[in-house]
């Protein structure tokens, strides 16, 4: 049962007689339906539909809610969260001294809340708090999510650069479409029922160690991608799908500076080249 402290993520805690409303009609997870027990992702969208700040949300054991957050967005998300605020009977705290956990591949601990972002048998958790057998490096955790393509912002993408769509919100229970308005969520709605996504989180897998985050992917001599999270042989990338799968479909060279690659979805999201990875809509 690995287990990582993560230091580069902290809590921060919304609490209140209306932290639910709040945070429901602000949000792109139906908070309503949150699962006791689970952590799911969401995010606060820009007016034009792109991800502002990412983050996983859970029921707090008593009152309130908990948002799982990059440290370095703590102060910044505080302060939007504040400018919508207003007089709403809400309170908005960083728990600076509570731990954020990661742990996967066994039983998880007491308090421990299930990380939905990840498939069932692969047995991931959140901790906060203390309470775990901290015994894991960060390579095995980014391993965790490279093999099962969850991606996070700042090593995967640029924040007000993707829509949830690009990085599998629409999969994952990120995004709810038939909750009502929220921040963005008219554009949302158009991409998902329009199907004009065009861009999605990949796995890029090499016979060979890949080089490091940044580098382009070529899809039949096309820039289609830019590496993230580079764990050995493995990488994350939010490639564009449409030249994917004209270079798949025409036995064109796929590269990562010269090193021929393989492109695949992470299989829990049902998508595939060949069936329109780009179209976000399940009618």
């Amino acid at each position: 049962m690995p287990a990582l402290n993560l230091t580069d993520r902290v809590l921060v805690s919304v609490d209140g007689a209306e932290a639910e409303h709040f945070l429901q009609n602000l949000i792109t997870a139906n908070v309503e339906a949150l699962e006791a027990g689970h952590v799911q992702p969401a995010a606060l969208l820009t007016p034009q539909g792109k991800v502002l700040f990412d983050f996983l949300i859970s029921r707090a054991p008593e009152t309130g809610f908990y948002l799982d957050i990059a440290a370095e967005l703590a102060g910044d998300f505080e302060k939007r969260l504040a400018l919508y605020k207003l007089r709403a009977k809400v309170t908005v705290e960083t728990l600076a001294d509570t731990p954020v956990i990661a742990g996967w591949g066994g039983s998880a601990p007491e308090r421990a809340f299930i990380d939905n972002r990840f498939p069932e048998d692969a047995g991931v958790w959140r901790l906060y708090g203390d309470g775990a057998l901290i015994d894991a490096e960060r390579a095995e955790w980014d391993a965790v999510r490279v093999t099962h393509g969850v991606a996070e912002s700042g090593t995967d993408y640029a924040l007000s650069d993707a829509f949830p769509h690009d990085v599998l919100m629409d999969k994952n229970d990120g995004i709810d479409f038939k909750k009502g308005c929220y921040v963005g969520q008219e554009v949302v709605s158009r991409m998902q029922h329009r199907g004009t996504a065009r861009r999605r989180i990949a796995i890029i897998s090499a016979e060979t160690a890949l080089p490091g985050p940044g580098t382009g992917i070529q899809a039949g001599g096309k820039p289609s991608g830019t590496l993230g999270t580079v764990t050995g042989n493995q990488a994350l990338a939010i490639v564009r799908t449409d030249r994917i799968a004209d270079a798949m479909e025409n036995d064109l060279p796929i590269e990562v500076d010269s090193v021929p690659v393989t492109v695949s979805l992470p299989e829990w999201t049902g998508l595939s080249f060949s069936a329109g990875a780009q179209s976000g809509s399940d009618d």
